[in-house]
């Protein structure tokens, strides 16, 4: 079925309304160029802007700043700290003059750079305090109550920063002293705000005599002004005021002032008063807390629900705080009302009585459910304070409700909050960890990728906590009791996969080298092991390739089974080193680097070695300049004299390379890596002073693959016999040696993946040239001093 032709009149419509409207539209394209037009200068405005070349940089300056725009006076003022730099004198007699003047009428852009620069030049201390607080000084107090709110806080942050590099008495009399006046109410509500923020900051600087008699007086007068913002401003510098004058004059001055202001009439000066008497607990003795502090925080927390969401907010922040701070200090009942609190935070606006009123607008609702979503969040971030508050032995029965309650928390920040606190929660329940795995398991499955990622921090350390049950347990459950931590470890990687966030998935791919020591060697071959494989074949992403490739070697490192680890390697050779795509050349490559790095040299030459140097002859000059930077390593993982027939095949690849390479990239690292391979010293098989602490490593790992060999014979021959008693205490001791060996070893092994291959050798015996034993082939020197002489 076909659309009914189009009507001739509307398709076709050419009349005077139709041409109109295309006028209107040609109307508006030219307005939207007009501001591209304006933007061009005329050649007056490029005359007004060209200045002498001539003209030193003290000279421009000033002429910029009397006659130029504003545009150069800002370049002029932001460059101020390098002519201070270059001509201190001059830049104080004649620049800084004219910056004074500008400053009166400048605009915002300029006096935002103006206070910029002002601070660095202070920071820089090239002047002396005479001269700091006679130039800049002034300048910055004059700016301070500038109309604009934005500059006036600049000057602001640049006064306060400078108040640490200027001495008592400049603070004194410049500073201090002009703040009798500037706090009086008389004076605008902005100059009283500028006010408390330098009492709070200068404080420090006096002693305590001075701040009693010259400072106090003022703090108690902006205690007590007649505007909320200035009562609030000062409250949050009281803390700072309590540092300075000891804890005598904090119990007598500054907490009667804490608890006047607790009872404010305004919300958000009663909020600055709970907020700092948290912070300032750790000053108080044990009396105050329980029966002046104590009191306030329970009026405080049973107001709160009838108040604006914003205290609900900081409250849930500051629990944790509270919860150290008033450690011991709660009677039971108290303790338990505290708690109930809490958990009621945990729940605020998913229950039904906090659903929202019928006259609430969308916006509104909107943002009352960030503000409930902040408090839950807090609440989650809060939460190991809370275990040691009940007592870890008792979260089963006071907190699980509510650890399974933020897990599955409806809401992100919520979820990605607590999988960030899961490993600290881990610690603390030590012995009591399975309580938890199936709330890991529900993270873990988490449809946030963010969630995700949080969790991975501390994976390892949450997987061995939970395997052995704790710091203080011997278990070896493997998991037998969490049948679902492997569907969910595959299929978080699998999302991860699939989003484009590949970060996430390298990090959780890196993480996954824990898992030998988690679950059992077939448990990985059959579900993580192939997903290595196929991770390196077909994503595109490189450093994700590269992380698949580390695990695939740590995976097939600590196999049980030879039969297994056969054939891994033989697909690791086939799939990747013999591949038909070059990138999968290139991987089998970073594989082989990681080889070097995590197995012993005997494993690496009897498996990799032959297949690596092979790719000499590869038509790809991209594999073949990787292969030369991998030659290094590959060379340091011979030992001499029973390596000596590797090191002739290595020699003759590297010649047939010099003299046959056609690519001239790939020519100059090859000329380069044989000067590299000269200077080398090989490895022994005796153990050598310069290289002990490596060839002890390496007969370590080289020890653990003989032993991987034995435990499974010996687990053969334990099924075919009849578990005769001197076979089951050889296979322990075996298995526990194993295991010792196995925790050792990992200690030493790294996990992140390496950069860029480099030259290891640098504690190798000199060993005579290949050419010197043989003679029939030309030594790594002597092509090294062909390539040195011209």
């Amino acid at each position: 079925m076909h659309p009914p032709p189009p009507d001739a009149g509307v398709a076709m419509d050419f009349g005077q309304n139709s041409l109109f409207g295309y006028m209107e539209d040609l109307q508006e394209l030219t307005i939207i160029e007009r501001p591209v037009r304006r933007s061009l200068k005329t050649p007056e405005e490029i005359e007004r802007l060209t200045v002498d070349e001539d003209l030193s940089d003290i000279d421009r300056a000033v002429y910029l700043l009397s006659a130029g725009q504003d545009v150069q006076g800002a370049s002029v003022i932001a460059n101020l700290p390098f002519l201070m730099r270059q001509n201190p004198t001059e830049t104080l007699r004649r620049v800084l003059p004219k910056v004074r003047e500008v400053l009166h009428v400048a605009s915002v852009e300029m006096q935002l750079t103006a206070a910029v620069s002002f601070l660095t030049i202070l920071q820089e201390e090239s002047m002396s305090v005479h001269t700091c607080a006679h130039s800049f000084l002034q300048v910055i107090l004059l700016h301070l109550e500038h109309r604009d709110t934005g500059v006036s806080n600049a000057w602001l942050e640049t006064l306060l920063s400078a108040v640490e590099l200027l001495p008592k008495e400049t603070l004194r009399h410049e500073i201090l002293n002009p703040l009798v006046s500037k706090a009086q109410l008389s004076q605008t509500v902005q100059s009283r705000l500028v006010s408390c923020k330098i009492l709070g900051k200068i404080t420090n600087k006096f002693d305590a005599h001075s701040i009693k008699r010259e400072i106090l007086p003022l703090v108690k007068s902006l205690c007590q002004d007649v505007e909320y913002e200035v009562r609030s401003c000062m409250c949050r510098q009281l803390e700072n005021i309590a540092q300075g004058i000891g804890t005598e004059l904090t119990k007598n001055v500054v907490l009667p002032e804490l608890i006047e202001l607790s009872r404010d009439e305004s919300g958000s000066v009663r909020l600055a008063a709970f907020e700092t008497l948290v912070n300032m607990l750790d000053m108080f003795d044990t009396d105050d807390r329980s029966q002046t502090i104590l009191p306030l925080v329970k009026s405080f927390c049973e107001k709160s629900f009838k108040a604006d969401e914003s205290i609900l907010i900081s409250l849930s922040f500051h629990l944790g705080k509270l919860c150290h701070g008033l450690y011991g200090i709660f009677t039971p009942d108290q303790h338990l009302r505290f708690l109930e609190f809490y958990k009621k935070l945990c729940t605020l606006g998913l229950q039904q009585e906090n659903g929202h009123n019928e006259s609430q607008i969308p916006s509104q609702i909107v943002e009352q459910e960030k503000k409930y979503t902040s408090v839950r969040k807090n609440c989650a971030y809060n939460f190991p304070a809370m275990i040691v508050f009940v007592d870890p032995k008792n979260f089963h029965m006071e907190l699980y409700s509510t650890f399974f309650c933020l897990c599955h928390d409806p809401e992100v920040p919520v979820r990605y909050t607590i999988a960030i606190c899961f490993y600290e929660v881990s610690k603390l329940l030590n012995s009591g960890v399975h309580l938890i795995h199936k709330e890991l398991i529900t993270l873990l499955q988490d449809e946030s990728l963010e969630v995700l990622d949080a969790l991975i921090n501390h994976l390892p350390e949450i997987l061995e906590l939970m395997s052995t049950g704790g710091e203080n347990s011997v278990q070896e459950n493997k998991f037998s009791s969490v049948p679902d931590l492997i569907p969910a470890l595959t299929a978080a990687e699998q999302r991860a996969a699939a989003s484009l966030k590949w970060r996430t998935h390298e990090k959780l791919l890196q993480k996954y080298t824990c898992l030998p020591h988690i679950i059992s060697s077939d448990q990985i071959y059959y579900r993580f092991l192939q997903r290595m494989f196929t991770i390196m074949m077909t994503n595109n992403v490189l450093p994700v390739q590269r992380a698949a490739a580390r695990t695939l070697c740590i995976f097939l490192r600590y196999n049980r089974k030879q039969e297994q680890r056969h054939e891994v390697i033989q697909k690791l050779i086939e799939q990747l080193g013999q591949g038909k795509s070059y990138w999968n050349r290139l991987r089998f490559l970073d594989t082989c680097e990681f080889i070097i790095e995590i197995f012993s040299r005997s494993f690496f030459c009897k498996y990799f070695f032959l297949p690596v140097i092979e790719l000499t002859h590869d038509p790809v000059a991209n594999v073949r300049m990787k292969l030369c930077y991998l030659l290094p390593k590959v060379k340091s993982a011979l030992k001499i004299p029973a390596d000596m027939h590797l090191l002739q095949q290595l020699e003759m690849c590297v010649r047939k390379l010099l003299c046959q390479e056609k690519d001239k990239d790939v020519l100059a690292i090859v000329k380069k890596t044989v000067l590299e391979l000269d200077r080398m010293e090989m490895s022994m098989d005796m153990f050598q002073k310069k290289n002990y602490e490596k060839d002890l490593l390496d007969q370590e790992k080289e020890r653990e693959e003989l032993l991987f060999l034995e435990m499974e014979q010996l687990e053969k021959e334990k099924h075919q016999s009849d578990g005769r008693l001197a076979s089951d205490k050889s296979f322990e001791k075996k298995r526990r040696d194993s295991r010792t060996s196995t925790q050792s070893l990992s200690k030493n092994l790294p996990i992140s993946v390496p950069g860029p291959s480099s030259s290891t050798a640098s504690t190798r015996e000199k060993f005579p040239s290949v050419s010197q034993t043989s003679g029939s082939l030309f030594s790594l020197h002597d092509i090294a001093e062909s390539i040195l002489v011209p």
